[in-house]
Formats: structure tokens, C-alpha cells, sequence
């Protein structure tokens, strides 16, 4: 055409010039099988996104599939502590081989690589982001049923760069009791439709707390509104996690294998029956 300005993406007219849309996906190692990738994601930060990407894995872990961890949190990874995850991982010359927890589940995490656990990593968006891609590619992942993906909060440059470059088959949204997440969680929601993934449920931590004197129930962070949230986006599942000392000690230990609970049982039935 003469007057085309050779941006094929702001033009509504079909030519023979027209150029192919980039292509973001990236391939998983040529050793590894992964049938189903899960993102565990939130709209912003504390509200227990590590505590359940580790609860689900376990979960899943315990139906006696074969689970794995990629922990895309580059700045801020805390799976390996709640899995008392302490050796680093090793490579060869085929690749990077992933640690194991006690029960077999498979992670890759930034701490498993650095030096120090507690050295900071002081890097910009786009190192972060090849580093996630890495973290799929260069991984010998060995036949995982489904691999739970912890993204860092919000909607910046590693949900993206996972959205487009992983087969995500779902996401689950974690959030909190209070007003303001509602407008958070539409933002995690937008993302998710705009890049065409499926939301499988909506988590919301903190709940409540049971008085272990009395086993009244307290909404310490205000009342719930977990149910019109997921009405309100047409969110198939929800679950509500209490404040549970003993879940943060069993993280803080290491243990979250150990732990004892039935709160995400209904989003684990969700994902055996995914196709």
C-alpha cells in the first residue's frame, strides 16, 4: 500500500507484506516432560502467594502425582526455606539438574544458585525475565504431572514474560481479606484474560483465625468478600486459608510437607480434571 507506514500491528488492512506476529513461547529442555504448568500469582505482595504455590505441590504431591516447583520470584524466592531446601543445585553437560524435597517434588529456585541465600539480587527487569525463561530451558524437569510456577506480585515483567513464554494451562489468584485487594485482584484478573489464560480459582489467605481456647472464629483483617470477588469475575472455585501458626512454623521450619489441612482440597480435585 502507499501509504503503509510498515507497522504491521496498528493495521487493520490484510497485504501480502504483512509481517508474522512475534512469537514469545519458549521451549522446555528437549530431557524434560511437563503436562500441566499452573501460575500461582497476586496482585500484590504478603498475601501468602510462596505459602500457597508450596500447599498445592504438597497437595498434589500426596494424590501420588509427580509435582515441581519453578520459583519465578527472582528477587524475593522463599521456596527453599519452606521446604528446608539447603544444597545447591547441580549441573552438567546436558543441564541444570533440580533439587528434590523429602517427598520428591522437584524446584528450581535463584537460592538453590546463589552463593549466599541471603546475597540480594540487584537485577534489572529484562536479566530477571531471561533468567525465568532459563529456569524453564535449561531445567531437566523429569516427568512432571504439574509444575506450580510462584510469580512475583503484581503485573510487571516475569507474569508476562511466564504468560507468553510458558504453556500456562491456569492461574490461581491468592488474595487477602481486605477492601483494597478487590481492586488488586481485578488488575491480576485483566492480565489473565488479556493474555488468554484460564483462572481456576481464587485463594484467599488470612482469612480468619480460630481461638484455640475457646475455637471461636475472628476476622482479624475484616470481613470477607471472597465470594462477590469471584461472583464478580466469574472465578469458578474459591478457598479461604486461616491464620494458622502452626502452617508458619511448619514454613519457617522447613516442614510444610508435614502440614495438615483440607483448604485447598476442591482446587486440587479442579486441577486433575483439567484436559
Amino acid at each position: 500500500m502507499s501509504n503503509c507506514d510498515s507497522n504491521c500491528d496498528s493495521c487493520a488492512s490484510k497485504c501480502s507484506s504483512e509481517k508474522p506476529k512475534n512469537n514469545f513461547s519458549v521451549d522446555a529442555h528437549e530431557l524434560s516432560s511437563i503436562k500441566k504448568v499452573i501460575g500461582i500469582v497476586s496482585g500484590k505482595g504478603g498475601v501468602g502467594k510462596s505459602l500457597i504455590t508450596s500447599l498445592m505441590s504438597v497437595n498434589m504431591s500426596r494424590k501420588g502425582y509427580n509435582t515441581a516447583i519453578l520459583d519465578a520470584d527472582i528477587t524475593g524466592p522463599s521456596i527453599p526455606k519452606a521446604f528446608g531446601l539447603k544444597d545447591k543445585v547441580i549441573s552438567n553437560e546436558m543441564g541444570i539438574i533440580p533439587a528434590k524435597t523429602n517427598s520428591g517434588i522437584e524446584v528450581i529456585s535463584i537460592n538453590l544458585l546463589l552463593a549466599n541465600e541471603t546475597d540480594p539480587v540487584v537485577w534489572r527487569g529484562p536479566v530477571i525475565a531471561g533468567t525465568v525463561k532459563q529456569f524453564w530451558s535449561d531445567v531437566i524437569w523429569h516427568d512432571v504431572d504439574y509444575m506450580f510456577v510462584d510469580m512475583p506480585p503484581g503485573t510487571g515483567d516475569v507474569p508476562l514474560t511466564v504468560f507468553q513464554s510458558l504453556p500456562v494451562d491456569g492461574i490461581i489468584i491468592v488474595t487477602s481479606p481486605q477492601e483494597l485487594v478487590s481492586m488488586i485482584v481485578g488488575k491480576a484478573v485483566k492480565m489473565a484474560q488479556m493474555m488468554n489464560i484460564p483462572i481456576l480459582g481464587l485463594v484467599e489467605n488470612m482469612s480468619y483465625f480460630i481461638c484455640p481456647d475457646c475455637d471461636k472464629e475472628y476476622q482479624i483483617f475484616g470481613e470477607s468478600h471472597i465470594e462477590e470477588i469471584a461472583a464478580k469475575h466469574n472465578i469458578p472455585l474459591t478457598a479461604k486459608l486461616p491464620i494458622n501458626p502452626k502452617l508458619a512454623s511448619a514454613c519457617d521450619r522447613g516442614m510444610i510437607e508435614l502440614y495438615e489441612g483440607d483448604w485447598l482440597d476442591q482446587l486440587a480435585d479442579r486441577l486433575e480434571k483439567l484436559s
